[in-house]
């Protein structure tokens, strides 16, 4: 395919995903509604935090399984890659609940240094984009949160919810970035 064809074939694809920024931001309102939700209640017991864990990393993969649809081809494999380890974890998640919140702080750890190497690898593949600092910025946090879910604190159960509380968050403000881009792209 010349360069011609490939680039009328990314710009009708372009198209095709702007008509429906509108999916993109009602997840993002959702995950942003899910974020309050995690730091406005008290879990106090092991298997809830679990299994609120397990939700949320079955709708992180189902959210980057839906990514794949509008993504270049490499990208949907990386995309389809995050969104297959998290359905796994999140299973294992519900399986072993009480094992899981003791090994949740190193999954967490895990979780946000590879979304933020990913956030920061796609803001510098899209340099110059509208808002690709907002996700730059946001891979810098991730990656900040990761290193702190790394460190010891006492696998104290509130910054479990923090951390995942934050996920959320972070996923939520990009959610809403990206279906304000697109819409911009159909005007």
């Amino acid at each position: 395919m010349s360069d011609f064809g490939a680039a009328a074939a990314r710009s009708d694809q372009t198209n095709e995903a702007a008509r429906f920024w509108w999916i993109y931001l009602v997840l993002g309102a959702g995950w942003l509604f899910f974020a309050i939700i995690i730091f406005r209640f008290d879990w106090t017991s092991v298997s809830s935090i679990s299994i609120l864990f397990g939700a949320a990393l079955l709708a992180f993969g189902a959210a980057e399984f839906f990514a794949m649809a509008g993504a270049s081809t490499g990208w949907k494999v990386a995309h389809g890659l995050v969104g297959l380890a998290c359905v796994v974890i999140g299973i294992v998640a519900f399986i072993h609940p009480g094992d899981t919140f003791s090994a949740l702080a190193g999954v967490m750890s895990f979780y946000f240094i590879v979304k933020g190497i990913f956030d920061v690898a796609v803001a510098f593949a899209v340099h110059g984009a509208p808002l690709w600092w907002l996700r730059m910025l946001i891979g810098f946090a991730e990656l900040l949160l990761g290193f702190w879910a790394a460190g010891d604190f006492g696998h104290k159960t509130v910054l479990l919810l923090v951390w995942v509380g934050a996920a959320a968050l972070t996923r939520g403000i990009l959610d809403i970035a990206a279906a304000f881009r697109l819409r911009g792209q159909l005007v």
